[in-house]
């Protein structure tokens, strides 16, 4: 099974787009053809960005709660035990990495072009959610 780590601008547009790369590469968490990893620190974030006024006006409180129950619920939470590295200029990124490299996971799903410029951390890729979707079609092809 694929391991990945999804950004929160991927899981978050995944809540809004129901066609597409981005919902592809969610429904196939959702149907355990990926194994999502995350951190308690991307669930915050997750968290914060879903109550921002953007995801507010077009998701209900309980949309949004169960959309990060799921999330709590599904998803590996992998506790941080690697050292936060410094790559990115954002923060946030840095964790992204982080968690992913201490969920051993081997993509990082995201949205943010300066994370995908990284293109790779020590083993893990970092592709965009078309990338990814098609990483996926292509293991089910297999």
């Amino acid at each position: 099974m694929l391991k990945a780590t999804y950004d929160t601008s991927a899981l978050v547009s995944g809540t809004t787009i129901s066609q597409g790369p981005i919902a592809n590469v969610i429904n196939a968490w959702i149907n355990d053809d990926v194994e999502m990893i995350t951190s308690e620190p991307l669930v915050d974030e997750l968290t914060r960005t879903l109550h921002k006024p953007y995801f507010t006006s077009k998701l209900s409180e309980k949309q949004i709660k169960s959309f990060i129950n799921l999330v709590k619920e599904r998803a590996t939470i992998a506790p941080i035990i690697t050292h936060i590295p410094t790559i990115s200029k954002d923060p946030d990124d840095n964790m992204v990495l982080a968690t992913a490299e201490s969920g051993n996971a081997s993509y990082v799903v995201t949205g943010d072009h300066q994370l995908q410029e990284i293109k790779q951390y020590k083993k893990i890729k970092i592709v965009s959610p078309r990338i990814f979707s098609e990483i996926i079609r292509e293991k089910n092809v297999a």
